[in-house]
């Protein structure tokens, strides 16, 4: 789109300009090992952190508007932290104790070590995939007679509920919490040389907070092929996509970028 195009304005000239500071669009990490804190100090670049969009609740009343019967399922399917968190603020509030044969199904080993602040995980049924969505459907096709539940937020991808619905699976989508933008007033601006997005909402949140924003020398960094398209779809030009075959993570091909732009000016 022109108009969009006009809105991001890169400097084409941009990747001459070394890298001095990296703006990562989520909460600061809780502990010393961060692999952005190793490339600041390896490299000398600041690195700021600052969540660009929230996790709001769903109250109660709003959910029971729904009129979803938890009770009703015989599964339930866990994509996050937050879904964990929700789905069993949810379960309080209604009052509801989960049944011992109710099944899990985790996306990832983090998500289904984290259940266990909620239950006891020796005396549930847990199925686990190894950590996409993808690898997850190879484990409910075995379960095809559950009826499952997938708690989720109103931002969702649609991998999930496209597999339930093409292999005919019974399933109820709950939505348990709300992605919202953040409110970055407190941010002066967001001049940076790199900054780093992990979802299409963190782009929305970009341009609500700021709607002026010009890409100018800015790098921008996509984790993910959706986040990908979102930065293209606002106008902006992507430099840095993560994961790739030699980076699988969002440090790993910034550290890429980085060490192949010191090579070049080199030159």
């Amino acid at each position: 789109m022109a108009e969009s195009k006009a809105k991001g304005s890169a400097n084409p000239e941009r990747h001459k300009i070394p890298i001095k500071s990296i703006l990562v669009t989520q909460p600061q990490p809780t502990t010393d090992n961060s692999p952005y804190l190793s490339i600041a100090e390896k490299y000398d670049i600041k690195v700021d952190f600052r969540a660009f969009i929230e996790v709001e609740p769903v109250p109660y009343k709003e959910f029971r508007k729904d009129k979803v019967d938890i009770l009703a399922h015989t599964a339930v399917i866990f994509t996050s932290r937050n879904a964990v968190d929700h789905f069993f603020r949810i379960c309080q509030e209604s009052k509801i104790e989960m049944p011992a044969d109710m099944k899990y199904f985790c996306i990832s080993d983090q998500t289904a070590y984290y259940l266990q602040k909620y239950i006891t995980l020796r005396k549930r049924k847990l199925f686990v995939g190894e950590k996409t969505a993808k690898d997850l459907f190879e484990v409910i096709k075995k379960h095809k007679g559950e009826k499952f539940l997938f708690p989720c937020s109103n931002i969702r991808k649609d991998d999930i509920p496209e597999f339930l619905k093409a292999n005919k699976i019974k399933h109820t989508e709950a939505i348990i919490y709300k992605t919202v933008a953040a409110d970055l007033s407190d941010l002066d601006d967001v001049t940076y040389d790199i900054i780093a997005f992990f979802s299409p909402s963190g782009i929305s949140s970009l341009f609500i907070n700021f709607p002026e924003f010009k890409q100018n020398n800015t790098r921008i960094a996509a984790f993910g092929p959706t986040t990908a398209k979102a930065v293209r779809d606002a106008g902006l030009e992507l430099d840095i996509e993560a994961p790739m075959p030699n980076a699988p993570s969002m440090t790993g091909a910034i550290e890429v970028y980085i060490q192949n732009q010191m090579q070049h000016l080199k030159k």
